[in-house]
């Protein structure tokens, strides 16, 4: 006779629980078949005031005590790493728990792409006992998977591949522009409307931000005629340079000019904003023409 799997029950009752919640305020739940299921539970599409919308996730969900840790409960992982990060539509786990009958959600694509950025292998989603999905906390839940899903389309694809390369995270309006030099390393410029310095990500830097400005820009021989790069220096430093640098970071010609362009193109998006203020700089030399250590 063929026999049953003993946490089959609970493995039903959090679907259920989970099918419920969702349903209840009008969101559409298919359950995937059992003879189909690899590595996700169901699909669920999001409404908007009573209208479907185009925003759908894939839910893993795990039922029972054996799943708690001491930061709340964990899944594993095991053979759908590829799949859960990899994928066209991200993954959602959910974990129900007998004791307090709650559900607890995380986002496993987020995590899971997280460490695919750090350099190391996720081999559990941690799901955080605060982060609790229930009638008071579902609205939140909502909106944050449906932002997460829209960084898949579009532009927003884009930008949200970069920033969790960058590890950053770009808003529609920002204006960001990737480049990838002779060495393979891949360098993002990001300006905010309305601020008056740009920040440039780097990855031979570990991506640690450095807000640059055109005036920080030291390009040797001088700027071309009219634009403003190098004003903090020095004019004889700006003539007589021995290779360029931006905030304190040394760079080479290319990349230098691909800076250029790119305050170039964004000089609408600082002209309003407050100037004067000072950054940090990096390692290289800096704008008295010294060169730091």
């Amino acid at each position: 006779m063929t026999k049953i799997p003993k946490g089959r029950r609970m493995e039903q009752a959090a679907v259920n629980a989970l099918r419920s919640l969702f349903q209840s305020y009008d969101h559409v739940v298919e359950e995937i078949s059992g003879q189909n299921d690899y590595g996700e539970d169901l699909f669920v599409t999001f409404t908007n005031a009573g209208r479907v919308t185009n925003d759908v996730i894939k839910v893993q969900v795990k039922g029972g005590a054996s799943w708690r840790r001491s930061y709340g409960y964990a899944v594993p992982v095991r053979q759908h790493g590829d799949t859960w990060s990899n994928g066209n539509v991200p993954v959602f786990c959910v974990v129900f728990d007998p004791g307090t009958e709650q559900l607890y959600w995380a986002n496993a694509t987020e995590q899971l792409r997280r460490g695919v950025r750090e350099g190391r292998q996720v081999r559990t989603v941690k799901v955080p006992a605060t982060a609790v999905l229930d009638d008071t906390t579902l609205t939140l839940f909502v909106d944050t998977a449906r932002a997460y899903v829209g960084g898949y389309r579009g532009r927003n694809a884009v930008l949200a591949h970069l920033g969790e390369m960058a590890g950053v995270v770009f808003s529609p309006s920002d204006h960001v522009l990737h480049w990838v030099n002779e060495y393979e390393e891949q360098l993002i410029f990001w300006q905010r409307p309305g601020e008056s310095h740009a920040t440039l990500l780097h990855s031979d830097l570990d991506w640690d931000p450095v807000p640059i400005t055109p005036g920080k820009l030291l390009i040797p021989g001088g700027s071309p005629p009219g634009l403003k790069f190098g004003e903090d220096f020095p004019e004889d430093l700006r003539r007589m340079a021995p290779f360029p640098v931006v905030g304190g970071i040394i760079l080479n010609m290319p990349e230098a000019l691909w800076l250029a362009s790119c305050f170039s193109a964004t000089e609408w998006a600082r002209r309003e904003a407050e100037s004067g203020a000072s950054f940090p700089t990096g390692t290289g030399i800096d704008e008295s023409g010294t060169v730091a250590p």
